[in-house]
């Protein structure tokens, strides 16, 4: 067997376990039934907080965030205005949008930085309470390590996300986006920017 030959074969093992690693992390997990995230999101305003320099983005923080949720739905952004400062969108669920009884009847779909709810005729809440109790967060990793980390999160698993609510412009003036600060909006503005500093995956059966 030649060399070329041990390369191609060693490249198309490393393709297969590629995709064998991307097929396992796209499939849900299923936490316990009940209400896996309980507590409402903490916010407390920031005032006079030094702005934060990241790459071309100024960050001003706007509100310290301790949320813990259910992952509903993850989405990566490779080419769009912010994808350099937030890669990832999360769409988070706590309360009884962590509840395996309510999402059976809601389907979460994502997309141009929005997320929208689809919910059946049988929908045991008001939709207006899942509203409130879900959101669209704009992700921006403080460190490497936790862009990787982000990165590998599952629909279905309770985070426990720390950091900050951030308004951010472009060191160029080119472009900003303002955070949401509050749980009550929708359409345009109603997403959370988010600063992560801290993530912890919660064990499904024990919170």
């Amino acid at each position: 067997m030649n060399l070329r030959s041990v390369g191609l074969r060693a490249a198309l093992v490393l393709f297969v376990v590629h995709g064998a690693y991307r097929f396992w992390q796209d499939l849900p997990v299923h936490p316990p039934a009940g209400i896996r995230a309980p507590t409402e999101p903490i916010q407390l305003a920031i005032e006079g907080a030094p702005q934060i320099l990241l790459g071309l983005w100024q960050l001003m923080p706007r509100a310290s965030y301790d949320i813990t949720a259910r992952v509903l739905g993850r989405e990566r952004y490779r080419f769009d205005h912010i994808a350099g400062l937030a890669p990832l969108d999360l769409a988070l669920g706590w309360g009884p949008m962590s509840d395996n009884k309510i999402l059976k009847t809601v389907s979460v779909s994502q997309g141009a930085r929005f997320y929208t709810l689809h919910w059946t005729a049988s929908l045991p809440t008001p939709p207006n309470e899942l509203m409130l109790h879900s959101a669209n967060t704009h992700i921006i990793p403080a460190t490497e390590a936790l862009a990787r980390r982000l990165e590998r999160l599952r629909v279905g698993e309770i985070v426990h996300i720390t950091g900050q609510l951030v308004d951010a412009e472009r060191t160029d003036g080119s472009w900003s986006i303002h955070t949401s600060l509050r749980r009550d909006d929708t359409g345009d503005g109603a997403c959370e920017v988010m600063r992560v500093e801290t993530l912890d995956i919660l064990p499904q059966g024990n919170l």
